[in-house]
């Protein structure tokens, strides 16, 4: 059966009554557990009985028939609901299918997805159907929907992004609207477009979500009064309190570039916060090597660590988003009706399962995966190996920009004058800087800069993974950056690392250009290999993979790189634009 939000037809529901009649059985029970009652706030004793994906019971009563059921000793497990992701970007190298793999190993049964890259790597149509592959996955699979790329779109992008944007928000798997980094355009900028976008994501009755870094009392007055619901941005404790003040479903988060998590509840126990029921956690896309121990279940270990009172450290990773999203009487609970997502601990104080029941079915038993992995059609849907069919040619990589692109940190980004030669075939490396291009993906436009404070050293980078799906490109060396180049074509997307004339590092992204196409620990070591390349040659900043992410995106400051070219990001003002090839 497809997810969707009626997941059963009339048929099954008629089957899930007989079960409770005693005229079908279950097809598994849980026997003599304890597990947690989310309603009541307390560990319950009793019995779980399952049919098919569907929890039909949980209590102290066993069902009348049991021919052919699977018989599971609970004694000694403390059951908890699946847990839920509230706000993922599933291409962070990564792809949908290998992170929900990963996830529910580790109890995070249920994921809310960001869509921004389908509408960048294929059409409505074949993206809608990978939507239906995703939900046949053992994790239940949500979507949110964008209104906003993050970046400046050349004209024609923007109106096909524009285009896509209602018939997103009207599927039935989609469930939210946002995340919007461009509320400065609703608020300041008149966008009645979006606002409108924005009123019929409450009129669908899916809540928006918003993205407020450091917001005034003020902004997030306004913007609740728009419509916004939820919130995620928060780095202390006190714009924790600020955001429930106003009412904001608050994510708490802890992710590769932002492990505030740890910090914000140390304030909130200072702060006396005693109500948790607007709290939930995020991972907001980590990078692959922060996954290496879960994504949820580590959340909780760090509340229930940090004296959060051990139900409600639960409740935030299951039942809360869960109400948020308004899918409590699907997800977020051990009830009748839900679907059947269990996790199995040895000890309440660790949310680490040892085993796992997703939809029914095991996917971890006893520290095993014993998963039946689903297929997703990632061919036949638009997202392959590129095919570029087109050359980066010398006069590509002119550079004559006098404003250049200096990193503050991983992904904040302010404006240097350029007084170094930039005509030498070599950039000396006390200099700090590189040669920069994003190149657009089809070969019609390219905008060249100078980018200070990545590498001192590495002859060239050349990326296809990036916030817009265009080519990222930096290095030293104009020579090492066209091997590069043709290494990447090659293998039909990846980030390929050049040197002296030689290949040192490539990482193959087969799917879109985007995303690798094998498992998460594989990934993880993939990534951390990088790293280590890229620390080698100065890079000295923490995650180098959301550098590559965030070059072109508008919603952090000062200075970004974007198909329209240079921009000033608080004045949304092109500096110099971007040239046709």
């Amino acid at each position: 059966m497809n997810e969707q939000r009626f997941r059963w037809r009339n048929r099954q529901l008629r089957e899930h009554v007989a079960v409770v009649e005693g005229k079908l059985a279950p097809t598994k029970l849980v026997k003599n557990t304890t597990y947690l009652n989310v309603y009541l706030k307390q560990w319950m004793t009793g019995h779980i009985w399952i049919y098919e994906d569907r929890i039909i019971y949980s209590g102290p009563e066993l069902p009348p028939l049991t021919e052919g059921t699977e018989i599971i000793d609970g004694q000694g497990s403390y059951i908890v609901p699946g847990y839920v992701e509230p706000h993922v970007h599933p291409y962070q190298l990564y792809n949908p299918l290998s992170l929900a793999v990963h996830a529910v190993q580790t109890g995070t049964t249920t994921l809310i997805n960001d869509n921004l890259m389908w509408i960048f790597l294929t059409d409505k149509k074949k993206a809608f159907s990978l939507l239906e592959d995703c939900a046949k996955l053992s994790a239940s699979v949500f979507w949110w929907a964008r209104f906003d790329s993050q970046s400046a779109l050349q004209e024609e992008d923007q109106f096909d992004f524009d285009d896509q944007v209602l018939s997103w928000l009207n599927h039935d798997a989609v469930i939210q609207g946002g995340e919007l980094t461009a509320w400065p355009d609703v608020l300041y900028g008149g966008d009645d477009q979006m606002l409108h976008w924005m009123q019929e994501s409450k009129r669908s009755r899916k809540p928006l979500e918003g993205h407020l870094p450091g917001a005034s009392w003020k902004t997030l007055v306004k913007m609740k009064l728009l419509g916004l619901d939820s919130e995620h941005e928060s780095m202390t404790a006190d714009e924790v309190m600020d955001r429930l003040m106003h009412g904001y479903q608050t994510g708490l988060r802890y992710s590769s570039i932002r492990p505030d998590l740890p910090d914000i509840l140390k304030g909130l126990k200072e702060k006396n916060l005693t109500h948790f029921d607007k709290l939930m956690y995020t991972t907001d896309g980590s990078t692959p090597g922060f996954f290496s121990e879960g994504l949820i279940n580590v959340c909780i270990k760090i509340a229930i660590e940090a004296g959060i009172p051990e139900i409600d450290a639960y409740l935030m990773g299951s039942y809360q988003p869960a109400r948020h999203f308004g899918l409590e009487d699907r997800i977020g609970s051990l009830a009748s009706g839900r679907v059947a997502h269990l996790n199995f601990l040895s000890d309440p104080t660790d949310p680490t399962p040892h085993s796992v029941i997703a939809k029914g079915e095991w996917v971890k038993r006893d520290h095993n995966d014993v998963a039946r992995h689903k297929e997703v059609h990632w061919e036949e849907n638009g997202v392959a190996p590129l095919d570029i069919n087109w050359e980066l040619t010398a006069d590509d990589l002119q550079f004559s920009m006098p404003i250049g692109m200096e990193m503050v940190n991983e992904v904040i980004m302010k404006p240097y004058a350029i007084d170094n030669d930039a005509s030498v075939d070599r950039l000396p490396p006390e200099t700090r800087e590189a040669f920069l291009t994003l190149l657009d993906r089809d070969g019609k436009w390219q905008v060249n800069t100078l980018l200070k404070g990545f590498t001192d050293s590495l002859g060239g980078l050349v990326s296809s993974y990036s916030n817009t799906g265009d080519f990222i490109l930096i290095g030293n060396s104009r020579e090492d950056t066209r091997l590069a180049f043709e290494r990447m074509k090659e293998l039909g997307g990846g980030i390929v690392l050049a040197d002296q004339g030689e290949i040192v590092y490539e990482l193959p992204l087969p799917l879109g250009g985007i995303m690798a196409d094998m498992p998460m620990s594989s990934l993880i070591e993939e990534e951390h290999r990088l790293r280590e390349h890229l620390n080698s040659y100065g890079y000295v900043f923490g995650d180098p993979v959301y550098t590559l992410l965030f070059l072109s995106s508008m919603h952090l400051p000062y200075i970004r790189i974007t198909p329209k070219g240079i921009m000033d990001v608080k004045k949304k003002e092109v500096l110099y634009p971007a040239m046709m090839r």
